[in-house]
C-alpha cells in the first residue's frame, strides 16, 4: 500500500503479517534486550522492511541503529523513515542525493481517542474536520500527517516539532466510507534552519491514503 504514495526513487517495503522466525539483526539486539514482546515486533519488523528497501536501492543489509529521540541511524548517503500500528510495519529509504528527508506514518483507521484532536490541532484544521462531512476518520489522517511531518522534520534540524507548530491542508482526491487518498500541505509555523546548513525549510508536500483498515502518509522531500 505504502508504495503508492511514494515517487519514484523512494524503495519502500511493508509487513502485514509477522513471520514467526522473524529475528533481529545480531547488532540490533541490544537495543530491545529489555522490551515486551509487542515492542520487539514493531522494531524487528520495521528495520526488516527497511533491510528489504536498502536491498532494492543496491545498498547492503546493514544494521540500523537507534539515534537521537530514538530516530533510525541510516547508513551514510541515504534517507528514510519506519512505521509500525497494529498489524502493520513499513519503512521508506532513498538516496541522499536525490532525496533530503522522508517521513512515512502509519495508524489505523479509526478515530482519535476522546480528548485528543484539542491537543494535536490547530483551531483552522479543527474547522476544517467540521466542514468536511466525509465519512472517513479525517481526524486520525490529520494526526497521521502531522507525525510523517515530524520524521521529515527531525533529521533536517535535529529539533522538536510540535504539533501546533505545522499547519496542516489536504485535498481529497476520492473518497468512500472506508478508502481514499490525496494529498497534503504542511505549512510549517515555525524557523527552519537545518543543521546541514542547506535551504531552510518551510512547508512540505506528501500523499496519503486509506485502505484496508490503516491510514498511509509520506513526505519524500527533495
Amino acid at each position: 500500500m505504502i508504495e503508492n504514495i511514494l515517487p519514484a526513487g523512494v524503495a519502500s517495503a511493508e509487513l502485514l503479517a509477522y513471520p514467526e522466525d522473524l529475528r533481529p539483526h545480531p547488532a540490533e539486539e541490544h537495543l530491545i534486550a529489555k522490551s515486551v514482546e509487542k515492542r520487539r515486533r514493531d522494531f524487528i519488523g520495521a528495520r526488516h522492511c527497511a533491510r528489504l528497501a536498502l536491498e532494492q536501492l543496491g545498498e547492503p543489509p546493514v544494521a540500523i541503529g537507534k539515534g537521537e529521540r530514538g530516530a533510525p541511524v541510516w547508513p551514510r548517503g541515504i534517507v528514510g523513515s519506519l512505521t509500525h500500528c497494529d498489524g502493520y510495519r513499513a519503512a521508506a529509504l532513498g538516496h541522499k542525493l536525490r532525496f533530503r528527508s522522508i517521513g512515512i506514518d502509519a495508524e489505523p483507521h479509526a478515530a482519535l481517542p476522546d480528548g485528543v484532536l484539542d491537543s494535536v490541532s490547530l483551531r483552522q484544521e479543527r474547522q476544517w474536520l467540521r466542514a468536511n462531512d466525509s465519512e472517513l476518520h479525517l481526524d486520525r489522517l490529520l494526526f497521521c500527517a502531522k507525525e510523517a511531518t515530524y520524521k521529515a522534520w527531525f533529521p533536517l534540524t535535529t529539533r522538536w516539532l510540535g504539533f501546533e507548530e505545522a499547519h496542516i491542508t489536504f485535498d481529497i482526491e476520492d473518497s468512500t466510507a472506508t478508502s481514499g487518498h490525496g494529498s497534503f500541505h504542511s505549512g510549517l509555523l515555525v524557523p527552519g534552519q537545518t543543521v546541514d546548513g542547506g535551504v531552510p525549510l518551510h512547508s512540505f508536500d506528501g500523499r496519503w491514503r486509506i485502505a484496508d483498515g490503516y491510514i498511509l502518509t509520506a513526505i519524500a522531500h527533495i
